[in-house]
């Protein structure tokens, strides 16, 4: 690594009821369809390309009729290298899933969450991850970006160094409590480190702000452009040492008319391996166990430590 300059290409790895009418991995995850395929396999082999690992963010909740399909998932990915951490929709859990553990049913996301919720769904589901890994966790990302301060505090409970949850994009949407303008690591006060998704404030409108985020495919108000287009509005600029970009499972299939995922072409393959060029050449792509490294050594210094208490969740409220 010798550009001075790092990205982590983030993969949430997902099946989430609504957006497949059956077959939920093996369509949203595998990407597969008779027409052909466009999934996981085709993210990874496009990372290989230019030398590059994903960081893949599995949820083990949102497909859980699904599970063992989404292990096998879990398992081919820490095969081929990937870096595999711990994503979690447990709205979508069963009413059984928490009769069984002795918790009190709830639709709701994280950000509503108790400490003792929180701390169940995290260390429950990390167990899981790693017991088809062998591998300790080092990072998590909750569904939606919901998340409160239990949220921090169960991932140092649970020995897992890094949150990939900050978002100006989730605060304005209601999903988290709390979020900074930022996209450069910090510390919580409990010593958990904040990794934010990129994003970028657009000018108000219509009285409110607009956030965009780093993403595949590339949103109209913020992308990756090459380096002697990065000064143009709605780009990133190439100074920019971080880049945490998001993607999804599904990111290169479509959207069919009941807004099911569905595959049409390989022009988002093609799009991606195009990005991904880009990217490559002005920086290195890294995963999060080189993120822990270059911050240990103050190549990548935290900016500072924000109080957790910001992000509480009000008394009442759980």
């Amino acid at each position: 690594m010798n550009k001075n300059r790092y990205a982590l290409i983030t993969v949430d790895t997902e099946a989430l009821p609504n957006r497949a009418s059956s077959d939920h991995a093996k369509h949203l995850m595998w990407g597969e369809y008779e027409e052909g395929t466009a999934g996981i396999r085709e993210i990874c082999s496009l990372g290989d390309e230019v030398g590059a690992k994903h960081v893949f963010f599995v949820d083990m909740c949102g497909a859980y009729a699904y599970r063992e399909e989404v292990k096998e998932v879990v398992s081919w990915l820490d095969k081929a290298g990937q870096d595999v951490q711990l994503h979690a929709h447990p709205n979508y859990l069963p009413k059984s899933f928490w009769q069984k553990h002795k918790f009190k049913p709830s639709r709701a996301g994280m950000n509503e969450y108790d400490d003792a919720r929180s701390e169940f769904i995290i260390t429950h589901f990390a167990r899981e991850l790693s017991s088809i890994t062998g591998k300790k966790l080092r990072a998590f990302r909750a569904g939606s970006f919901r998340w409160n301060a239990g949220t921090i505090r169960a991932l140092a409970k649970a020995g897992i160094p890094l949150s990939f949850n900050n978002s100006m994009c989730a605060l304005r949407l209601g999903h988290c409590l709390h979020s900074l303008p930022t996209n450069m690591t910090y510390a919580w006060s409990n010593g958990v480190i904040e990794a934010p998704v990129t994003e970028r404030h657009i000018l108000p409108r219509i009285g409110r702000d607009l956030w965009a985020r780093l993403q595949y495919p590339e949103s109209r108000f913020l992308r990756y452009r090459p380096r002697w287009r990065s000064f143009l509005p709605f780009s990133v600029d190439r100074a920019q040492p971080l880049l945490v970009y998001l993607l999804h499972s599904w990111s290169l299939l479509y959207w069919d008319k009941n807004g099911h995922g569905a595959y049409v072409d390989d022009r988002h393959i093609e799009g991606y391996r195009k990005l991904l060029k880009r990217i490559s050449r002005d920086y290195d792509i890294i995963t999060t166990a080189e993120l822990l490294d270059l911050i240990a050594c103050g190549k990548m210094p935290l900016t500072h430590t924000e109080d957790l208490a910001k992000a509480e969740l009000p008394k009442g409220k759980a």
